[in-house]
C-alpha cells in the first residue's frame, strides 16, 4: 500500500509473537551429530528493513492472512531484533572482542558443514556455511520451514579459512566471500530472481527479508520446506561416516513426511529406496527443466549448488539466459564452472552418489562409486529427462498440461521431431567461436527459439508455408544481424521438419478435443505469446534492475518500494495460468511510478538475448 494511502492501524499483534520465537534453536542439532559449527550471536546495530515477503510470511503463518503490507514500527522492531545479528565467531573469541553481554543471543546458531568443491579437502571436513547461520524453524499450520540467513559473519567452513588456514575477523577488507558479509544488492537480486522463477514453476529457496545497513552490506534472510543440499549428505557419504549419514537421511525423510510432500512409513526399510526415486524424480526433472528454460544453475558433483527438493538456492551464480548460450562457463577464479548441457552429467553423477549411499546404508559397507554407474536408477534417469525434456517443450509450445498428456501418448514421433528439429536450431552459433566475457567465457549463438516459438504461430495463421528464408527471419536473434544463419542443406531439412511436425501436433490435439486446428492455433497464439515474452529477466539484466530499485529506494517510502517490486515480479510472470493477487492501489501507483517502469522494461528489453 503506498505510503500516501496508509491509514494509522492499531495492530493488535504488535508483538509479533511467531516472529520473535524464531531463536536459532533447530531440530537438526538435535538430530545429526557433528554436522555443524554452534556460534552465539549478538545484535547487529543500525539496521534497516528493506524487504519483507509479506506473502511468503502469511504463508508460514508468521503474520496473519489480512496483514496489511505496511511495515509498522512494532513489525520492523520483531524483524531487527530476530534478523540483524552478527556471530561471535572464532576470530572475536581468539582477540577476546568486546561485546555488551546484553546484545547477546541467549541460544546458539548453526554454520551447517557440507560438501564443497572450493575447498582442498574434497570430503567436506573443512567445508560448509562460510557466511551463513540457520536461524531456526517456523512451524506453521501447513508446513515446517527453515530459515536461515546469509550475511552473519565469517565462520570457520568458509574457503578463505581453509585455504589460509586462519581465522578471519567479519567484514575482514582483505577477504571477498570469507570475510562473512554479504551486500544489500545480493539481497534484492535474490528477491527478483526467487519470486520470479518460483512464480513460473521453477522450484527455488524463498527470500522473507532483506536488512541493509550503511556502506552497502546486508543480511538476507531465506526460508525454504527443507534447506538441506545434496551436499549435507555426501560429506558423510565421503567420510564413511554412516552413523551420521544415516541421521541426516532419517532427518530429511522424516521432514518430507511430515511436510506432506513424502508418502512413506517413517519405520519402513523401504523409505531409502523411495529416497532414491524420489531423486531421480527430482534430478531429471530439473535437469529437462534448466535445458528447456535456459537456467544456467552450475550442477555439480558436490550437490552444493542445488537443494535436495531440486530448489534453486544461492542466486549469485544463477543465470536465466535470453538464447541457449549451451557453451557458456563461469569463471570462479580457481576453477571453472559447468555449462548448462554438462549440468545433466552432473545432476546425474549426484542421482549415482545417492545410489551409492542407499546401498550403503542398507549393507553398512561402503562400495566405490564407480560400481552403481549402471544402477537401474541411473537408467531411469535417462529415460525420464529426455521424456520430460519433450513435455517441457511442447509447454513452451503453448499446450496445457491435459494437451501435452495427450500428445505425449499418442503423438511421440512428432514430438521428437519437433525437439529435434528446435535442438538443431538453438545451437546454431556464431564462427567467432569462444569468447571472452565479463565473468567467463562464451559463444555467440544466432538464433531465438522463445522468438521462433511466439512468432510462428500467428505466422502459420496467415501463411500456408514455411520458406527458409520465412523460418530464418522468424527466429533470428541480434548476432544474425551481422552474421546471418547459414541455410545450408541441413538447415532446410530441419526447417521442413519442424513445419511438419508443428502442425501434425496441432492436429492431433484439434482432432482429440472435438474442434478445429485454426481454433487450437488461436488458442496456441495467446499462451505461447505470453510463455514466450522475449522481455525477460536475464542474469544481466537482473544486477542493472536491482541497482535501478536500490537507488529508487533511497527516494521511495517502505510501502511504494515494496510495491515496486511486487510489480516488477508480476510483470515477470510468463506462467498463462497464473493470476496476481489484485491490489486496489494498482492503477494509482503504476500511473504515479509509470517512468520507472519504463525505464526497468527498456533494461529488460535492452538485455533480452543477453546472458
Amino acid at each position: 500500500m503506498p505510503a500516501k494511502s496508509l491509514q494509522k492501524i492499531e495492530i493488535k499483534h504488535s508483538s509479533y509473537k511467531a516472529i520473535r520465537a524464531i531463536d536459532g534453536w533447530h531440530p537438526f542439532q538435535d538430530s545429526v551429530q557433528g554436522s555443524f559449527v554452534s556460534y552465539q550471536a549478538r545484535k547487529k546495530e543500525n539496521g534497516k528493513v528493506s524487504y519483507f515477503n509479506f506473502e511468503l510470511a502469511k504463508e508460514m503463518g508468521l503474520i496473519p492472512k489480512k496483514h496489511e503490507h505496511h511495515l509498522s514500527p512494532s513489525l520492523s522492531a520483531a524483524l531487527l531484533d530476530t534478523f540483524s545479528i552478527q556471530i561471535i565467531n572464532e576470530y572475536d573469541l581468539v582477540n577476546e572482542t568486546k561485546v555488551e553481554s546484553g546484545h547477546i543471543k541467549p541460544k546458539q546458531y548453526m554454520a551447517t558443514r557440507y560438501l564443497q568443491l572450493q575447498h582442498p579437502n574434497k570430503q567436506g571436513m573443512t567445508s560448509g556455511d562460510g557466511r551463513s547461520i540457520w536461524n531456526g524453524v517456523v512451524e506453521g499450520k501447513d508446513a515446517t520451514w527453515d530459515i536461515s540467513s546469509c550475511g552473519t559473519g565469517a565462520t570457520c567452513l568458509s574457503p578463505a579459512t581453509a585455504i589460509h588456514k586462519r581465522f578471519f575477523r567479519t567484514g575482514d577488507p582483505m577477504v571477498s566471500y570469507g570475510c562473512g558479509h554479504s551486500t544489500l544488492s545480493e539481497g534484492i537480486i535474490d528477491v527478483l530472481f526467487s519470486e520470479i522463477l518460483s512464480k513460473n514453476r521453477i522450484e527455488t529457496e524463498r527470500i522473507l527479508c532483506v536488512v541493509e545497513y550503511p556502506g552497502g552490506t546486508g543480511i538476507t534472510v531465506r526460508a525454504g520446506k527443507n534447506l538441506l543440499r545434496p551436499s549435507h549428505f555426501f560429506n558423510h557419504l565421503k567420510q564413511g561416516q554412516i552413523e551420521r549419514l544415516k541421521q541426516v537421511t532419517d532427518y530429511y525423510i522424516e521432514r518430507q513426511v511430515k511436510n506432506n510432500i513424502w508418502n512413506v512409513k517413517l519405520k519402513s526399510k523401504a523409505k531409502y529406496d523411495y529416497l532414491l526415486d524420489r531423486m531421480v524424480d527430482t534430478f531429471s526433472q530439473i535437469t529437462a527443466n534448466f535445458e528447456t528454460q535456459y537456467i544456467f544453475c552450475w550442477l555439480d558433483w558436490d550437490g552444493d549448488n542445488i537443494l535436495a527438493d531440486g530448489g534453486i538456492i544461492d542466486f549469485g551464480s544463477v543465470r536465466q539466459f535470453g538464447l541457449f548460450y549451451y557453451q557458456y562457463k563461469f569463471d570462479d577464479h580457481e576453477r571453472w564452472s559447468t555449462s548448462i548441457m554438462e549440468q545433466r552429467q552432473k545432476a546425474r553423477y549426484i542421482v549415482q552418489s545417492y545410489a551409492q549411499m542407499v546401498d550403503y546404508i542398507k549393507t553398512g559397507k561402503k562400495k566405490p562409486l564407480e560400481r552403481f554407474k549402471n544402477h537401474k536408477a541411473l537408467k531411469r534417469f535417462d529415460e525420464l529427462v529426455a521424456w520430460k525434456r519433450r513435455e517441457y517443450i511442447l509447454r513452451n509450445v503453448g499446450y496445457t498440461d491435459l494437451q501435452i498428456k495427450y500428445l505425449m501418448r499418442f503423438k511421440q514421433k512428432a514430438v521428437t521431431k519437433l525437439e529435434t528439429s528446435l535442438s538443431y536450431f538453438e545451437r546454431i552459433k556464431s564462427q567467432d567461436g569462444i569468447e571472452a566475457v565479463p565473468d567467463g567465457v562464451n559463444c555467440k549463438v544466432l538464433a531465438n527459439i522463445r522468438k521462433l516459438l511466439a512468432e510462428y504461430p500467428e505466422h502459420l495463421k496467415i501463411h500456408d508455408s514455411l520458406r527458409p528464408e520465412d523460418m530464418r527471419d522468424l527466429m533470428s536473434s541480434h548476432f544474425a544481424m551481422e552474421e546471418e544463419i547459414p541455410m545450408t542443406r541441413s538447415y532446410i531439412k530441419h526447417v521442413e521438419t519442424f513445419e511438419h511436425a508443428y502442425s501434425e501436433l496441432l492436429r492431433g490435439v484439434a482432432k482429440n478435443e472435438g474442434t478445429t486446428t485454426n481454433q487450437i492455433l488461436s488458442f496456441v497464439i495467446k499462451r505461447s505469446r505470453i510463455i514466450n515474452n522475449l522481455d525477460r529477466i536475464t542474469g544481466d539484466s537482473v544486477c542493472m534492475v536491482a541497482d535501478s530499485l536500490i537507488k529508487k529506494r533511497k527516494r521511495s517510502s517502505f510501502e511504494d518500494f515494496d510495491g515496486l517490486i511486487g510489480e516488477f515480479i508480476d510483470s515477470q510472470v510468463l506462467n498463462p495460468d497464473y493470476k496476481p493477487k489484485k491490489r486496489s492501489w494498482d492503477d494509482d501507483f503504476r500511473v504515479k511510478h509509470s517512468r520507472f517502469f519504463k525505464g526497468l522494461k527498456k533494461i529488460i528489453s535492452d538485455y533480452s538475448e543477453g546472458l
